[in-house]
């Protein structure tokens, strides 16, 4: 069966989901593809408990607290999520519409797409050391879902940017020990919070290394660490419980790339009218746009899956005057958020 719809937004960080917003406040009904197995893209999937400082009115909102306001905010406009597939198949019709299958055979056949991708169908970069992927999920970790698991253990974090400095900081006092490894001496991480590591170093809690991974080390099936390389060639094994790896995506726009778009370093060009690609009745807001003057911020995204909105309705209704209401005052707006006057 191939669902009819006026759009489809690919992609469910906060980009996305905002955008099932604001195309709702225009009644438009949105249909939201990702290849992760659940909303928040990043937020959810690399740093959930991460403060975020810069949400307006917001003083500061966890990774995950923002995806669920996100997820509350759209619930009067009933989006329908399709979860844990990518997009394979993107081909324009004869009359201007477009046919979309995924990975999972669901098809679409949609007046507009919204891309709000990110960096792509992403997955984090992987410790390849001999022996890793038999402790994947186990004890060598990508992610922190539930901090408390590691309450009590030792642990090896594997990085030197923000999200690697941000869990030394925030599981330090939960776990046992941490040791901190990095393949150098400078971090990429907020300074801030690289002084702060510094300032809790003390060789028992936390330690700081330099060096790279070379193999997991086993004792009759149980795990007991890693061996570790410094730069002087030396070899050093050390002891832990959990390994949790941060270093960062492999990003992949996987077909993405292969469609018709003008790409630009891995990123689609866009106006900053209409937030539309170079394929007319395509758009793009988010990390994976580009234009001058553009910055990865989620603020950014929010404010052109505003504008795009717009841009889509006229793309839906070309013979209609776009009209701007506002949600405080609007009786049009209010009955589709469901708000009583």
């Amino acid at each position: 069966m191939t669902i009819k719809t006026d759009a489809v937004i690919i992609g469910a960080g906060p980009s996305g989901l905002f955008q099932v917003f604001e195309l709702g406040l225009l009644d438009i009904h949105a249909h939201v593809i990702d290849s992760l197995g659940q909303v928040g893209g990043q937020c959810s999937e690399l740093y959930p408990d991460k403060p975020i400082y810069d949400i307006p009115a917001l003083p500061v909102c966890g990774a995950q607290e923002l995806i669920d306001r996100l997820m509350q905010q759209i619930k009067p406009f009933n989006p329908v999520f399709h979860l844990g597939q990518t997009v394979n198949v993107l081909e324009r019709k004869g009359d201007g519409r477009f046919l979309l299958e995924t990975s999972a055979g669901e098809r679409f056949d949609t007046a507009t797409v919204i891309l709000a991708a990110g960096l792509g169908a992403f997955q984090p970069r992987r410790l390849r050391a001999a022996g890793a992927d038999n402790w994947e999920g186990k004890t060598v970790h990508y992610s922190v879902r539930d901090p408390e698991r590691f309450a009590g253990r030792n642990l090896v974090i594997l990085g030197g940017g923000d999200s690697a400095l941000d869990w030394t900081l925030e599981l330090h006092g939960t776990a046992q020990s941490i040791t901190l490894v990095h393949r150098r001496a400078e971090y990429r991480a907020q300074p801030a919070s690289v002084k702060r590591m510094k300032s809790l170093v003390d060789g028992t809690t936390l330690r700081e290394f330099q060096g790279n991974v070379r193999a997991i080390i086993e004792d009759d099936g149980v795990f007991m660490g890693l061996e570790i390389v410094d730069p002087e060639r030396d070899v050093h094994e050390v002891q832990a419980d959990d390994v949790l790896v941060f270093w960062g995506l492999s990003p992949n726009l996987g077909p993405i790339a292969d469609w018709a778009f003008d790409i630009d370093k891995r990123q689609v060009p866009v106006d900053t009218e209409k937030f539309q690609t170079s394929i007319p009745g395509i758009f793009a807001v988010g990390d994976i746009n580009t234009y001058p003057g553009k910055k990865k911020l989620i603020l950014s995204g929010f404010h052109e899956a505003a504008l795009a909105a717009f841009a889509v309705q006229a793309h839906i209704h070309p013979d209609q005057k776009v009209r701007l209401q506002y949600t405080t005052t609007s009786p049009v707006m209010h009955k589709r958020l469901g708000v009583e006057d």
